[in-house]
């Protein structure tokens, strides 16, 4: 892949950097909108499956024209192109980075036949699991899937948004962590007879993935379970060390698909079982839709190019931390979370390509949760804290929930989805007009009675300072396929600004230091291992009060 100039070395970087001191900096979105009545059309931005609000955000028309140039300097479109091809883009781990590839219509993207292939068989064993979840003398009720990081975010944040398209007869569970009151509250639910474990793990060697596969057998086989191999499937390229455990079937994937965007391989089995293969396609088609626009849409109308330099203005040049991820659909409760591994383990970087230190900010720290719970806990501090934090909300226009046939429940229903949206709509309102304290005065002009306090003290409490960005995404409805193109279009935005910082969004070396360092000390709290040198004080003090 050709060279590009460091970001903070472009004429477009000095360019924004003299925008924000002379005009950036000091952007007020309420005289914004007082000057443009259009800024809501002029910001606004259509892609695939969703609609997206850009006016409550701290850019105006200029802005935009530096960033777009940012990207041009930065070589955005070439370094996707690169990608796209299958270019070896991960440069630490020599690798290509082909996720859209498995998504990708037959003939269309690098190795087809093989993605094709590999798919089907898949989905034809997950039509059956689902035929087993029928009746019949072996009856599925449950299936529990183990794995961590990409093998277990992605699929347990997809089934949980897609709970109302998955079969009715089977319970999708999911187990990570290495905790032993993870996989024990799951086994305590379950009965070995009606259960299928997947084991994710492309190595077949991650150390909580077959810690909690390990007690998962010893569980099946004290129960009376016996064949291994009708309980237990995989999702792996290691066929020997499955083989080995017990497990005969197995569904693999090449390296060239990273941990955090697995979910549309074979680690998607979870996925394709609860919703179905036709469920499984319609997720693919999505996301193809989605690469599709970032593929052939011209940067300035390019949303996940867009997103992603709106990333790089807010961290770079406003100095934002962080991000609030807020959506305002129950089915997406783990979308922070999913996101946080895709953005932070991605782009949460302090060197780029060339091994060079930066001189700059790269990944936010990135964190949410649903609404409306989440206007009763940190919002506070979004709307009133000292430090302004951006704020994506997710809102989706109809509900499919349900609650049995009768006429009045579906009102009700309907009802709180109005509630749902209005409180989407006026957190963002209120993010951007806050209340000034003379406003405050004037609807509370005195304080409670009996209170030791001045209706000015009291004012200056119920001030809030506004002008705080945010941005609103809105889907029709959580489907598959829009569920598909939602991943797909945050996967390409963190690409983009992984492509200005100028470093490998696709390999996660921070991830492994600490998991040597645990086997080691797992040995010493063993004491099945000799001591491997001294430790410093701190981990030598807690290792000697933690062990038996």
């Amino acid at each position: 892949m050709k060279d590009f100039p460091r970001c903070d070395a472009t004429a477009a970087w000095a360019a924004l950097g003299g925008h924000f001191e002379a005009h950036g900096r000091d952007l007020d979105l309420r005289e914004a909108f007082a000057r443009d009545p259009a800024r809501f059309e002029r910001f606004a931005f259509e892609a695939p499956e969703l609609f997206c609000d850009l006016s409550k955000n701290r850019l105006d028309a200029a802005t935009l024209h530096f960033l777009v140039d940012l990207a041009r300097e930065c070589g955005v479109e070439a370094q996707r192109d690169a990608m796209l091809a299958g270019e070896a883009i991960n440069l630490t781990e020599g690798r290509a980075v082909l996720h859209t590839a498995l998504r990708a219509p037959p003939g269309t993207a690098p190795f087809s036949d093989e993605v094709q292939a590999t798919r089907e068989t898949m989905l034809a064993f997950a039509e059956a699991v689902r035929a087993r979840a029928e009746g019949g003398a072996r009856p599925l009720r449950h299936v529990v899937n183990i794995g961590i990081g990409g093998s277990d975010l992605g699929p347990q944040m997809a089934v949980a948004a897609l709970a109302p398209f998955a079969h009715p007869q089977l319970a999708l569970h999911f187990v990570s962590n290495v905790d032993g009151h993870d996989i024990a509250s799951v086994l305590g639910r379950v009965a070995p007879a009606e259960t299928l474990f997947i084991v994710a793990s492309k190595t077949f060697t991650t150390q909580e993935t077959m810690a909690n596969a390990a007690t998962a057998k010893a569980w099946f086989l004290a129960g009376g379970g016996s064949d291994v191999a009708a309980h237990f499937v995989a999702a792996t390229t290691n066929v020997e060390a499955a083989a080995r455990f017990g497990i005969t079937r197995t569904f693999g994937f090449r390296d060239w698909v990273g941990g955090r965007y697995s979910l549309w391989s074979s680690i998607g089995l979870p996925i394709a079982i609860a919703v179905g293969a036709a469920g499984f396609r319609e997720l693919l088609a999505g996301a193809h839709a989605m690469d599709e626009h970032f593929a052939r849409t011209p940067v300035e109308k390019n949303l996940p190019i867009l997103l992603g330099l709106l990333d790089v203005w807010y961290r770079n040049f406003h100095g934002y931390t962080s991000r609030s991820v807020a959506p305002y659909h129950h089915g997406l409760k783990r979308l922070p979370a999913y996101l946080q591994q895709l953005e932070m383990e991605s782009n949460g970087k302090r060197v780029d390509r060339e091994g060079r230190e930066l001189a700059y900010a790269t990944s936010p720290v990135v964190w949410g949760e649903p609404g409306t719970n989440g206007q009763h806990a940190y919002f506070q501090m979004l709307h009133q804290g000292s430090e302004t934090i951006p704020v994506e909300f997710i809102l989706v226009k109809e509900s499919d929930a349900q609650a049995g046939g009768d006429s009045a429940v579906r009102e009700a229903l309907a009802r709180q989805q109005r509630m749902l949206l209005a409180n989407g709509l006026a957190q963002s309102q209120a993010l951007m007009l806050g209340r000034s304290t003379a406003e405050a005065l004037a609807e509370q002009p005195q304080a409670p009675a009996g209170a030791a306090i001045s209706a000015a003290t009291l004012a200056a409490h119920r001030t809030f300072p506004g002008n705080r960005p945010s941005t609103t995404l809105v889907l029709e409805r959580l489907t598959p396929r829009s569920l598909g193109a939602l991943i797909a279009l945050y996967e390409h935005r963190v690409f983009t600004a992984g492509a200005v910082w100028g470093i490998d969004s696709f390999d996660q070396w921070g991830v492994e230091l600490g998991k040597g360092l645990g086997n080691a000390l797992l040995a010493r709290l063993e004491e099945s291992g000799a001591a491997a040198g001294p430790l410093d004080g701190s981990t030598a003090g807690l290792l000697a009060r933690l062990r038996p």
